[in-house]
């Protein structure tokens, strides 16, 4: 008798642990998914910003690297609580910037996130542009 309680409490433990691994799974799981969500969020903030800048001349550019506010207006439905995006213009050569747009924003697990993308902007127009994951 005194060996069945045993395998009994045994297979309590396992079947305790069994279950409390699966709920972390299950939170990493979560967790993924919010994080992607804000990415593709994030990315697409970038992207519209990007497309702004794509249309405005190098004058315009040049203006935007002298003024002071380097906060990128988010669209509308996009909760300005939950994400931010800056701009830096930087001059690399006479006729070419480097601009660096960063998009942050913390997950439902509290946690920080950025996401960079850069681009070249050249006199005569825009080059193309990559990511960057912080």
């Amino acid at each position: 008798m005194a060996f069945t309680l045993l395998e009994v409490m045994v297979a309590m433990v396992v079947l305790t642990l069994g279950i409390a691994t699966s709920f972390l799974v299950i939170q990493r799981g979560f967790q993924a998914v919010d994080t992607a969500r804000n990415l593709t969020a994030a990315a697409q903030i970038m992207e519209n910003e990007m497309e702004r800048l794509r249309l405005k001349s190098w004058t315009q550019i040049q203006q935007l690297q002298t003024a002071r506010d380097v906060t990128v207006p988010l669209e509308n439905g996009i909760s300005s609580d939950r994400f931010s995006c800056t701009r830096q213009i930087r001059d690399l050569k006479t006729d070419m910037k480097e601009i660096v747009l960063t998009a942050s924003w913390h997950g439902y697990d509290g946690r920080a996130h950025a996401a960079c993308l850069i681009t070249r902007y050249c006199r005569n127009g825009l080059n193309d542009y990559y990511y960057t994951i912080h």
